[in-house]
């Protein structure tokens, strides 16, 4: 095993300017000297604490263990749209990388990833996945080009211990938009930290508005047929960023800061400067990892949902994929690293003991709320196998796991998502940066601007 603790794109630059020639998907040889298939995984993300780099190296060398003629290179990772465009252009990405669900067909029919169909199967649980969930990585024919990992909704992230401080009780979140509003003005009133934050950079801001927008009864795109129509100017994304808009001007709880991306986001709400923000069901794991947060200090609930049929909220993940490049052997070789280190454990209980196990001796997050990427079944009986290794503060998430199940679950738009995104990121920033601006001209605006994306295709 070879550890580089480096972001993927820096290790790329690197490679490329010691003049070494790419043989496989990162630059890396296909075989190592002793005749090894030689593999490059994405660990975690830039940042993170030492003792989750010290059980994930520990994770591979039980791999490498198990699987004595692989030999595997790590690189720190982490997704961003604009970042993961320039890596696939530069043909600089490692054998095994992860991207979101919304970009795993675009992929797929721009034959940017390696089709893994036989190696999937021969893992013998394919027929165990959501079907609909498994649907992201393949293709129109059913090939499978990528696995998810991991699905989750969008939760409500709140700070308890600020919560306490603003009068507020923390067992009782908001469960409405006017009471997020409220009880963010409470906590800016009485703490001088920001009550609610928004994300707006690197496609975040065009995810969270899309959020927000399906919680309010809207939807960004319509699908007729083969033809997908933008709807962005809708009356649920005009609410929502009204909502914005009346939260950051007139009741000035949103704080000076509205350039925050995920990481910074994060950031600040681990150290104790955001009451709430929107975020994925499974954030607690960077929180934990790369920001340090206080357990006792964390909350999560249940996204509120405007009344009406309508209303839905963002579900979305993880898949991982193998890269094109990759000879044959690194193809295999991959796809028993995804099974090892993503998905194994979910229908085999001595690998979901060990890695639950590995995880929880070094202080790492178990058992942080997810969303089932198998069957019902097939999760509930992984619970069950970890239950003695949680470490997360899952009464404190209550609100969610108890409130998900009576929500309706929508993906995220069917088409060019994340350069929908990136359009409305500039709507969000707009909206929070000046106090006179246009909300009907900016989603005009944007309506077309995300038209064109969609009939460029």
């Amino acid at each position: 095993m070879r550890s580089i603790r480096k972001p993927a794109a820096a290790v790329a630059a690197a490679l490329v300017l010691a003049g070494m020639t790419a043989c496989s998907g990162g630059g890396e040889p296909t075989t190592t000297p002793e005749g090894k298939t030689a593999i490059t995984v994405v660990s975690l993300k830039p940042g993170s604490e030492q003792a989750a780099f010290d059980a994930f190296e520990e994770q591979v060398r039980q791999f490498e263990a198990a699987n004595p003629t692989i030999d595997v290179t790590t690189q720190e990772y982490e997704w961003t749209g604009p970042t993961f465009t320039a890596q696939l252009a530069g043909g600089t990405l490692p054998t095994v990388f992860t991207v979101p669900f919304t970009d795993g067909a675009g992929l797929v029919e721009r034959g940017q990833l390696a089709d893994i169909t036989e190696h999937v199967q021969a893992l013998g649980y394919v027929d165990k996945f959501n079907e609909a969930v498994l649907a992201t990585g393949k293709s129109a024919d059913g090939r499978i080009f990528a696995l998810p990992t991991e699905a989750y909704g969008v939760g409500l992230q709140y700070n308890r211990t600020l919560f306490q401080q603003a009068g507020l009780d923390p067992d009782e979140p908001p469960t409405t938009w006017d009471e997020v509003r409220s009880y963010a003005e409470q906590i800016a009133e009485r703490t001088g930290q920001a009550g609610y934050a928004e994300m707006t950079q690197d496609n975040t801001g065009g995810w969270m508005l899309t959020t927000l927008t399906y919680a309010l009864g809207g939807r960004m795109q319509s699908v007729t047929g083969d033809q997908v129509q933008a709807t962005v100017d809708n009356p649920g994304a005009k609410a929502a960023l009204q909502r914005l808009k009346q939260m950051r001007w007139e009741d000035g709880s949103m704080g000076a800061n509205v350039l925050y991306d995920w990481s910074t986001i994060n950031q600040d709400f681990a150290a104790g400067k955001i009451g709430m923000y929107m975020g994925g069901s499974d954030v607690y794991t960077s929180l934990k990892q790369q920001n340090g947060i206080d357990p006792d200090d964390y909350g999560l609930a249940v996204l509120p949902l405007a009344p009406g049929a309508d209303s839905g909220l963002l579900g979305g993940g993880t898949l991982a994929a193998v890269n094109v490049k990759a000879s044959p052997e690194q193809q295999a070789a991959a796809t028993k690293w995804i099974d090892f280190y993503y998905l194994g454990k979910f229908v085999r209980q001595d690998a979901a003991v060990q890695d639950a196990k590995t995880l929880a001796e070094s202080d790492q997050p178990v058992g942080v709320p997810k969303l089932p990427i198998f069957d019902e079944a097939t999760l509930t009986q992984y619970n069950e196998w970890i239950e003695p290794y949680v470490n997360v503060p899952l009464g404190q998430m209550s609100s969610f796991t108890e409130g998900i199940h009576g929500q309706h679950l929508a993906g995220e738009p069917p088409a060019q998502a994340q350069e929908m995104y990136a359009v409305l990121d500039t709507v969000v920033q707009a909206v929070l940066s000046d106090p006179n601006a246009d909300i009907d001209a900016l989603l005009a605006q944007a309506d077309a601007d995300v038209q064109t994306v969609l009939d460029r295709g």
